[in-house]
């Protein structure tokens, strides 16, 4: 396993890459406001007409997320696209073009609330409370179920016996990978799997969400070994990305700063992260930054900038 290179900023990976899918949360904003740094990086990556795709689990469509992050000043020429949960589904459901949604039809059996509910309002999809009549079972992590897991034990053997697409939005995948984690969604779809039947997982660290990204890089001849991933979330941003052969940039100031806060020097870092890697299916990011800025520019670096 080959170590992860410590770098000062993103200035000294650039060189490396024309892609760069960049997580939102924790990486360029805390969910009120932008990190200082995040602006002049972006500007830097655009500048030398780098790719850019912000890629998140939320439930908004890229829109929404544009004008949110246009609230806290991120303008839209700071980035290329937007790339969310929430829009995946939305056009895979309207589309049914990408595999995962292929005939999946229109009819909905929802294990989720009313947060999804109102977000299936602007597809072509009919929410019913008949198992039988649907064309697909959605099980939703967006929001708290309605009843105990085990409740819905009669539906999950209805929908496998029929043979029926079963998506799951957003499943917490810290729990589906065994990392001592434990939600209501993650045992729903592992009882699917108990069952026999398939689901289709939907969100980051899964491969749906991370080919559909591969497919916006194709339009833009860009392949995977040409991107990286950065992200502060090993379950989310770095497995994932592994898992479709990207390299990966690990922000230890996100979702795991408080494991790296007593790390005094670089001997410290390194024995944390190898920590993190065994905790984490002993994937390793291929480098660390301690948050997502520039950095100082090498005096030999000419940085390439990408012909249009």
């Amino acid at each position: 396993m080959a170590n992860t290179k410590f770098c000062q900023g993103i200035s000294d990976i650039s060189d490396s890459y024309t892609g760069f899918i960049i997580d939102t949360w924790g990486v360029l904003h805390d969910g009120e406001k932008l990190y200082d740094p995040v602006v002049e990086c972006l500007k830097e990556l655009r500048a030398r007409n780098k790719f850019v795709l912000l890629m998140s689990n939320s439930v908004m469509r890229a829109s929404e997320m544009a004008g949110q992050l246009k609230f806290m000043g991120l303008t839209e020429n700071l980035y290329s696209e937007i790339l969310t949960a929430g829009e995946f589904l939305c056009q895979g459901l309207k589309t049914q073009s990408d595999p995962v949604f292929e005939k999946i039809g229109a009819v909905c059996y929802l294990i989720g609330g009313e947060r999804t509910r109102q977000f299936l309002k602007d597809t072509n999809v009919q929410v019913t409370d008949d198992i039988d009549a649907a064309s697909f079972l959605l099980i939703s992590a967006w929001d708290k179920l309605e009843a105990e897991p085990s409740a819905y034990e009669e539906t999950l053997r209805a929908a496998v016996k029929r043979r029926i697409k079963i998506v799951c939005i957003n499943p917490d995948s810290r729990a589906l990978l065994g990392l001592n984690y434990s939600s209501e969604t993650p045992s729903i779809s592992k009882r699917v799997q108990e069952l026999g039947g398939v689901v289709q997982m939907i969100g980051k660290p899964y491969k749906p969400l991370f080919h559909h990204s591969i497919k916006m890089l194709h339009k833009n001849d860009i392949y995977p070994g040409q991107t990286v991933m950065i992200g502060d979330s090993m379950a989310h941003d770095i497995i994932g990305a592994t898992l479709v052969n990207m390299d990966t940039c690990l922000v230890r100031n996100g979702m795991h700063a408080p494991v790296f806060k007593t790390a005094a020097t670089p001997a410290d870092v390194n024995k944390i992260l190898s920590m993190l890697v065994v905790q984490y299916n002993n994937i390793r990011p291929t480098y660390l930054v301690d948050r997502l800025r520039w950095g100082k520019a090498l005096p030999d670096r000419k940085h390439r900038k990408r012909a249009k």
